[in-house]
């Protein structure tokens, strides 16, 4: 059975900073691929959204209702509920996450 995908406003806010970022610091061309990537790779989670593991930043303060996959080096952070994903957070891996996870997932 397929899952339905929603990303939240921040996560699509996410999406488009990392967008205008890339566009600014590199080619645009690289910046309207890797947005799709990015995008790509989020709805990917309708099938086997179960293939993702736990962030190791929310593992470490056990909390276990959160997934994660990587399209290097971004991670999208997601939960599952009701055959339904939603996804909290696209944010650069190269990044400390601990705070930001915590202050967005953690409410």
């Amino acid at each position: 059975m397929k899952y339905q995908v929603f990303l939240t406003n921040e996560a699509e806010e996410d999406i488009m900073d990392i967008y205008n970022y890339v566009s600014t610091h590199d080619l645009p061309g690289r910046a309207d691929k890797l947005f799709d990537k990015l995008k790509d790779t989020c709805l990917s989670l309708n099938e086997f959204p179960e293939r993702g593991h736990d962030p190791p930043e929310l593992e470490r303060i056990n909390v276990f209702d959160f997934l994660e996959i990587h399209y290097k080096p971004y991670r999208s952070i997601y939960q599952i509920r009701d055959h339904k994903v939603y996804i909290h957070c696209v944010a650069d891996g190269r990044r400390d996450l601990q705070e930001l996870l915590q202050r967005r997932l953690l409410r």
